[in-house]
């Protein structure tokens, strides 16, 4: 049972082996099959079966006294095709059974129905490796190299690393905030891995590792972390805010969807081959922002990838106290969104997920929605402590079993791509030039009180400059009220 399901807040939801994106088709209704002659059915393998039941009707388009078997796919009834032997045939309501609205036909019924809440059924969650790396489908056709698979791997271990030593880092006084991504390592990495430098990133502040695949070195974080000149935002960002124009990562902000969502409208009017990806939590989903961009998104067809993180907290707030509704994927269908859940620790399932949401939106200019089901390991941050409001057994269960670094691990071993002697060498040499950025960041002095009156305006109006003469002559007169490392 475990290598085919995910235990989600004490809920069973069913693994997928089939790469399957939710169809957005508005005239889907239900479906109709002979008993006797039915060869295949074809629908989403991600939406789960409600129910079954007989059902006799004499259609005269057809002609047969048959029963039929209704099937209830997903939340709601899916195709109008009778198949009888291997001829299909749509079954065409009279004219006065459908309503001609302005956002397009829709057929009548008679009968008094109310959907269903989504919560009634879990969507199905895809995913390529079990719990112990072992591959439950064809992996050949995901076209993992050896070269790929390594390069995820170790950029993997990396982040785990920076993660342990920057936390620590801001334990012992050396930075004054940090975020973990612990146990949500291969989202960042695998994601990573599936883009093309060209797209544009609108990240969370849980996703370091992106911007680690595309080439920030350790010393560029460590830089910013500590807020020094060499730091690209000049000292006037948070830690972990990272941002680098170069890597096209937009800085950290709160409101990302939409922004990101703008992003890709340009790109679309720009006739450009490449996507936009936000990456947002469970939290986010609640808020305006979220429901804006997607509407704004499927309405006007942009190529923009949203990736909820959906690690089972909103901070303090477990996932059945955020929403009614079944997670986050649903969402994206109710706005017209393509959308598909995966495992969030499985690092070949979101691989193949994002690479082919990535070919969806450049080749159809059209938004898609990935709800990656994961864990937050860690505390939310540094001022968070996680074990006042879930169990320590939950932690270190997802930490053991779930770990999707040791997932990996198992799969690329099995493969002969990798071995003790060089996880114990990787490690080792991270280890030190995490160690070493950090004593080199922390003597590099921090940026001019100036710079903050800088890069805003082209020429800085009057009320601006009164205010940085100001300062200045405040901070001459106190001198030993202000840190000394911080040059006029």
């Amino acid at each position: 049972m475990a290598s085919s399901c995910l235990t989600k807040s004490k809920n069973f939801i069913i693994c997928n082996l089939k790469l399957k994106f939710f169809s957005t088709d508005p005239t889907s209704s239900c479906l109709l099959f002979h008993h006797r002659h039915l060869r295949t059915i074809s629908y989403p393998q991600s939406l789960p079966v409600r129910k079954r039941a007989s059902y006799s009707e004499v259609h005269p388009a057809i002609g047969f006294h048959r029963c039929f078997e209704l099937a209830y796919v997903g939340r709601r009834l899916h195709s109008t095709t009778c198949v009888f032997n291997d001829v299909h045939q749509s079954v065409e309501p009279p004219a006065h059974q459908v309503l001609d609205f302005p956002g397009g036909k829709v057929k009548c019924t008679q009968k008094l129905i109310f959907t269903s809440n989504s919560a009634e059924e879990r969507v199905h969650c895809y995913r390529v490796l079990d719990d112990n790396g072992q591959p439950l489908t064809d992996i050949d056709s995901l076209k993992i190299s050896k070269e790929l698979a390594v390069k995820m791997y170790t950029n993997m271990v990396t982040l785990e690393i920076m993660d342990t030593i920057f936390y620590e880092s801001q334990r012992q006084g050396r930075i004054s905030f940090y975020a973990t991504t612990t146990g949500e390592e291969a989202i960042n990495i695998a994601s990573a891995a599936a883009l093309n430098i060209n797209d544009f990133v609108f990240p969370q502040y849980r996703e370091p590792g992106v911007l680690l695949w595309r080439g920030f070195t350790i010393q560029e974080f460590s830089n910013q972390l500590f807020g020094n000149k060499y730091e690209y935002g000049k000292g006037r960002q948070m830690p972990i805010h990272y941002g680098s124009r170069k890597h096209n990562y937009i800085t950290v902000a709160s409101t990302v969807a939409p922004h990101a969502v703008g992003a890709a409208y340009s790109l679309k009017m720009e006739k450009q081959d490449s996507c936009v990806i936000t990456y947002f939590g469970d939290g986010g989903t609640s808020t305006g922002d979220f429901h804006a961009a997607m509407n704004f998104a499927a309405v006007m067809k942009v190529p923009v990838i949203f990736f909820c993180r959906n690690n089972g907290w909103a901070i303090s707030t477990p996932v059945h106290e955020q929403f009614r509704s079944d997670g986050v994927v649903v969402k994206g269908e109710a706005y017209g969104v393509r959308s598909i859940r995966i495992d969030g620790n499985d690092a070949l399932a979101i691989y193949n997920a994002v690479y082919e949401a990535r070919q969806i939106t450049i080749r159809e200019k059209t938004p898609v929605l990935i709800e990656a089901l994961t864990y937050r390991a860690g505390h939310h941050t540094t001022s968070d402590d996680s074990t006042r409001y879930r169990s320590i057994n939950e932690i270190e269960r997802w930490r053991g079993d779930q770990n999707p670094v040791k997932r990996f691990r198992l799969w690329i071993e099995s493969k002969g791509w990798w071995n003790d002697v060089a996880e114990s060498d990787h490690r080792s040499s991270t280890r030190k030039q995490v160690a070493q950025a950090i004593q080199v960041a922390e003597r590099i002095q921090k940026p001019p009180v100036a710079d903050m009156f800088n890069d805003v305006y082209d020429v800085p109006p009057r009320n601006l400059n009164e205010q940085q003469a100001f300062i200045q002559k405040t901070v001459k007169k106190h001198r030993q009220d202000y840190p000394l490392d911080v040059p006029l």
